[in-house]
């Protein structure tokens, strides 16, 4: 069934930053699927998908994240929490492995991808380019934010993005030191509570001549 444009916009006037989730209700086993691909089908630049997405369910490593999230009680009332922890370098072994598991899905030979590794290699591993590698990872996982919020949307999932945290800190808890891995930010996905009273705000956004522009 094909969903129309008009049930899309619907969606993201709904969608808003649930600043209070209601504990009690959680999602279900088939939408977190859905939720789950939709992190893992998302893009990103090469196909390289340079990161990790950290379900955090314990509640005693949620209650000692919410410190270094600003106290932001999103952290524990939801119903998952999602931390996105990107590559801080990338290496010539990270490329051969997806170079690899390109050759694996699509039945090719891994010498016919040498050129495109290659490439690769010589713009994220010894390029200029390689200096940033960081953040131009953690652009990569914005995409992926992105996609997982529309897709909560289209569930009549909420959601809300958190960059207010202390990366280094969520590093140490998560356990991702050393792992070439770093938390970048999170988002917390549930259900709204009735006593959030930003649900009852309009949404405030530009006009559509403001911030869009046709050349």
């Amino acid at each position: 069934m094909t969903i129309q444009p008009q049930e899309i916009l619907e969606k993201l006037q709904w969608r808003y930053a649930v600043k209070k989730f209601d504990p009690s209700k959680k999602i279900s086993e088939a939408d977190w699927f859905v939720l789950e691909e939709s992190l893992r089908l998302a893009p990103s630049s090469y196909g390289l998908q340079p990161w990790k997405f950290i379900v955090v369910q314990d509640p005693k490593i949620r209650a000692a994240l919410t410190p270094v999230s600003w106290n932001q009680t999103q952290v524990e009332d939801c119903s998952h929490y999602v931390v996105l922890a990107t590559l801080t370098k990338i290496e010539v072994a990270y490329v051969e492995k997806f170079v690899t598991k390109i050759a694996q899905v699509r039945e090719l030979d891994v010498a016919s991808l040498e050129n495109y590794k290659n490439l690769m290699v010589s713009d994220l591993v010894n390029g200029p380019r390689s200096a940033i590698v960081q953040w131009w990872s953690q652009r990569q996982s914005y995409i992926a934010m992105g996609m997982l919020m529309e897709t909560a949307a289209l569930l009549d999932i909420d959601a809300c993005p958190l960059e207010g945290i202390e990366p280094a800190a969520y590093d140490r808890i998560l356990q991702l030191e050393g792992s070439g891995y770093a938390a970048v930010a999170a988002v917390a996905l549930g259900y709204r509570s009735l006593e959030d009273k930003y649900q009852l705000l309009k949404k405030v956004r530009f006009d559509r001549d403001e911030v869009i522009v046709w050349h």
